[in-house]
């Protein structure tokens, strides 16, 4: 449970060096994405985890996490909106019972923190957990949708991370994103 936290805690510190490190100039030139850039299929784990990554993000794991360390990290050029997946160790807690962890650290790094939805979910199948937040700090809002799932037996988390100044499409994204998982 331990790694489990260390992770969680690492994928928010990335989200909110992304999200202070990203510059109005940089937002305006990535409002735009090019109609020749199309969404593509993630494949990890060895084929076991699947999604759809939305055009305009790519692989940047390299920046901020490697494979070696199990945190994959994608993302669009101004760092605004980002995926992380966390491959974690063995567990035999509920996924519940993670997400309400999940929930009270989240709670106890913001005080501010809006929970939308914490609920049971299907992937084609594979029993998830999704938690909705919202998040504000340094005078931006964003919108995190954290899934969590199990591989083999081993803890997975997804997280979607957005630019909430419209929340209802950034929640249209982060649903449109958790629906294209696929767990085999």
């Amino acid at each position: 449970m331990r790694n489990f936290a260390k992770y969680v805690g690492i994928s928010l510190l990335v989200v909110g060096l992304a999200a202070c490190d990203a510059k109005d100039d940089q937002a305006a030139n990535d409002n735009g994405v090019s109609s020749s850039q199309s969404a593509q299929t993630v494949n990890l784990m060895e084929g076991k985890l699947s999604f759809s990554l939305p055009a305009g993000m790519s692989d940047k794991s390299g920046k901020l996490g490697t494979p070696s360390n199990n945190m994959h990290v994608y993302a669009n050029e101004s760092g605004q909106k980002a995926i992380i997946v966390i491959e974690g160790d063995a567990t035999s807690d509920a996924l519940d019972v993670l997400a309400q962890r999940l929930e009270s650290q989240q709670r106890n790094r913001d005080a501010q923190l809006q929970v939308v939805t914490s609920k049971a979910v299907d992937l084609k199948g594979q029993p998830a957990h999704q938690l909705d937040t919202v998040i504000s700090a340094n005078n931006q809002t964003s919108w995190s949708s954290v899934l969590l799932t199990k591989v083999d037996g081993k803890l997975v988390t997804l997280q979607i991370s957005l630019p909430a100044d419209n929340q209802q499409q950034a929640q249209s994204e982060a649903e449109s994103i958790i629906q294209s998982v696929t767990v085999k």
